[in-house]
Formats: C-alpha cells, structure tokens, sequence
C-alpha cells in the first residue's frame, strides 16, 4: 500500500488520557491504579470496550496481558504498539498508559480513514510493569520472554499477603497461556521520558537506542559498638565514619569514570542507631548504570575492591551483588524508521538511552523494538506532579502512527 501522511486527533487523544486518568484519579490530580486492583480492571474493562467498538478482537493471555487486535489483509505477524496500564502509588497520568492509549488513537485513525491495514495491528496491554504490589517489576513481560518464572512469579504477594495468582484469578483476567505474544512484525512503546534532558534540550521526541545497563551492591561496613562518651577517637572502630570516607571514594572516583554514569546510594541503614553508642554496622545500596558494558565492568571492579582502599577506620567491609543487567539494544532499523518520521513530521528529536526499565526491552529479546520517548516536564514521573504537555504527547503519536504506515508500505 502506499504511505500517507496522516496525523491523529489531539483533541481525541487529550480526552482519552483524561478519560483513562478517572480509574484511581488522586485528589491531587495523579492516579493509584496497582496492578490486577479494582482501579485496573475497570480500567482494563473500558480499553476492552474502547477496542471491541473498533471491531478488534480481544484475547487475554496466562499472565492477564490483554491484546486487542485489528485485521489485516494479510495473516502475518502483527504491528504490535502498547505499555502497561498499571501504575505505583500516587503516580502520574502518562507512564504507561500514554503507551496503551496511543496504539488507541493508531488504530482510530486508521478506521476512519477507512485504511484496511496490510498486517494485523495489535495493542498490548502488559500486566504488572510497575511491580508497585507484586515484585519485581515487568514482570508479565519477564515471563513472556523467558527472565522470569511463571510459578515462581505466580506465588509473589502484595502486602496483604494476596498472591498475584489469586489476585490474577479473581481478576477476571487470567486468560491461555496459548495466547502469548510470540512473534511481530515490530513493537513500538511510547513513554514518556520520566527524565529532564529532552526539556533541557527542547527538544520534543526522543528515539530510544537502549537501555542501559547496570549492577546493584549492597556494601556492609562493620565495626565495634561502644559508648559514645567514653571512648576515644582513635581506639574507636565507629562503622559510619568508615562509610562516610567510602562514600566519598566512590563519588570521587566514579564521578570521574565517564560523565555519562549514573550512579545512587538509595539506601543506608545504620545499627544500632541510638544516638550515645558509636554504629558497630552500615549497610547501604549502591547501583550504576551506562550503556557500555566495558564503563560497567569497571564500575564493578571497583565496587569489588572498596574492602582494599585503605579508608575503612579499621571496620571491615563486605560486598555482595544483589543483581545486573546488560545494556539491551533496540532494532537499528526501526531506530532509524522512528526518527525519519519525526524529521518528516518536522519534530525536532535526538538519540537516546533509557536509564529506566521498560517492558520492551524484555520483549526486544524476541521482537524486534523501538522505544520512544517525549519530554516530562521538570523530569517529573511516579509522582502526582508528573506532566507532560498535551502537544508532546500528540507529537509523540503522530510519530508511531507515521512509522506504522510505513511499517505497512514495506
């Protein structure tokens, strides 16, 4: 078929968002919508009717993935364009469903224009992607692509003690396991960027190369607990004071690794935390991440060799790797397909990373992958205050819908 040059309705694509939004609306204006909750299935049940009304046929999956699928002319494997539905706690009215909503506003745009497309065109909806009641997260689409096993992920409870088993059960959307995304064409995910730099940069679309890989530590620092009066400094074995001249080394050194490493110390828990006895132990987390696996390899060497930096203040000092992940590239072709139809639309656009995990780079293991991004303001996102303009995110659709087209003139 050829290719036109279509563009969706903003107006229809603002209203939808909001629309969505109404399932666990906060009173400051975000959205509580946990997975498999009451929130998520009404909201599963309205995208259902969203799409039966567009004459796609529905179909569930084991892990409660929804997939609503328009025909195409030809029985091949099908565009595949989605996110998740799923939200954390107080979280904002884009992540995820911005992705859902836009293979929505796709199809839409399609059916009125009376465009029969060449190949199937389906709409996925991924369950749990937040993990915000069950860990970990993206979790459905780990099970899917082979990171994550189904039993073992079934038996993961919420903080009830509801396991996501019989949370899936109760659901209503517990479907065949033979009804798995197994093979497409392509998948496209828009998100938003959750993340300052497109703002910084004004620009409006981010085409996504990757997602970065990372390692996370938990580092014990152990020392001696005695009275915080009576023991002088230098016979003192005090295990914060040893962390703080680690912690130091670490943004001294990592800092000067490469300047685009990230790099966090989330969590510190100091024993016994009473304020007259000197901490006899420290545990905290430390994870980096970047998109060259030889800058994480030396970030874990280093990591691996705190115990032997000489500043320990006698204590000793334990690492354990809590987990790793490799950087995992999206489809050059489709990389290059997305940032064509942003310069035709004349949108102004950079190559990028994701520091953050997403569904798609699960399935990227198995389907070829674009991700796409458009700018959250102040960086915001998993907050109420999360935002992005109602320009962007038409943009940001307007992109995926010209890169199916072309997807379907091929």
């Amino acid at each position: 078929m050829q290719k036109q040059k279509l563009l969706i309705n903003g107006e229809r694509l603002k209203k939808e968002l909001e629309r969505f939004a109404d399932f666990g609306r906060t009173e400051n204006n975000g959205v509580t919508r946990l997975s498999l909750s009451e929130e998520d299935i009404k909201v599963r049940n309205y995208f259902r009717s969203c799409c039966e009304e567009l004459g796609m046929t529905v179909t569930v999956d084991d892990m409660g993935c929804m997939y609503a699928t328009l025909d195409g002319l030809e029985n091949k494997p099908p565009i595949l364009i989605g996110s998740h539905l799923d939200t954390v706690k107080k979280g904002g009215r884009f992540d995820g469903v911005l992705g859902v909503v836009t293979g929505l506003e796709v199809v839409r745009t399609l059916v009125e224009n009376n465009i029969k497309p060449q190949i199937p065109i389906t709409i996925v909806n991924f369950t749990n992607e937040e993990g915000a009641r069950f860990e970990p997260s993206m979790m459905a689409s780990g099970v899917l692509s082979g990171k994550f096993e189904k039993s073992i992920m079934l038996k993961k409870k919420d903080s009830e003690g509801i396991t996501f088993e019989e949370a899936l059960q109760a659901s209503g959307y517990e479907g065949a396991v033979e009804n798995r995304l197994k093979e497409a064409t392509a998948f496209l995910e828009l998100h938003i960027e959750q993340g300052p730099i497109l703002e910084n940069v004004a620009l409006t679309i981010g085409v996504v190369e990757c997602v970065v890989g990372m390692a996370c530590f938990e580092i014990e620092v152990t020392g001696e607990s005695d009275h915080a009066g009576t023991t002088p400094m230098n016979m003192r074995k005090d295990a914060l004071f040893a962390t703080n001249n680690l912690i130091n080394e670490i943004r001294k050194r990592l800092g000067a690794l490469d300047e685009e490493l990230v790099f966090t110390i989330g969590r510190v828990n100091v024993y016994p935390s009473i304020h007259t006895v000197i901490p006899n132990k420290v545990v905290f987390s430390l994870e980096a991440r970047h998109k060259d696996p030889e800058i994480v390899s030396t970030y874990k060497d280093f990591v691996q060799g705190l115990p032997h930096l000489g500043v320990n203040e006698g204590c000793e000092v334990k690492v354990t790797k809590l987990w790793e992940r490799d950087t995992v590239w999206f489809e050059p072709e489709i990389c290059n397909l997305l940032e064509q139809s942003a310069q035709s639309l004349g949108y102004s656009n950079k190559r990028m990373v994701s520091g953050a995990g997403h569904d798609a780079q699960f399935i990227a293991s198995y389907v070829p992958t674009a991700m796409l991004f458009v700018p959250s303001i102040n960086g915001k996102s998993h907050c109420e205050e999360e935002l992005t303009t109602w320009e962007d995110c038409e943009k940001g659709v307007n992109v995926v819908l010209d890169t199916v087209l072309t997807l379907l003139s091929k």
